[in-house]
């Protein structure tokens, strides 16, 4: 279960909450009692390390080189549907 993290919009109150994805999200704060909890974006919790598929596959630098190194050539280049012009690039 993924944990939540939330701030209360009058008081400051700041809390992590355990929850089911599918959980409606907490709207009463505990410390004043008043409905204005908000749901804060905060980073995922984790880190690939290793040898594993990540760092052969998808990681850069030398052992992406090693594999074959065309995934990092291709995503330099504009994609035909757009110019180099565009946002994305």
């Amino acid at each position: 279960m993924p944990i939540y993290s939330y701030k209360c919009d009058s008081c400051g109150h700041a809390m992590d909450a355990l929850q089911k994805m599918s959980d409606a999200a907490l709207t009463d704060c505990p410390a004043c009692g008043k409905p204005a909890l908000s749901k804060q974006l905060t980073a995922a919790g984790f880190q690939l390390k290793g040898s594993g598929w990540y760092a052969t596959d998808f990681k850069g630098g030398a052992a992406a080189s090693a594999g074959g190194g065309t995934a990092a050539a291709a995503s330099s280049a504009p994609a035909p549907a757009c110019g180099a012009s565009c946002a994305c690039h």
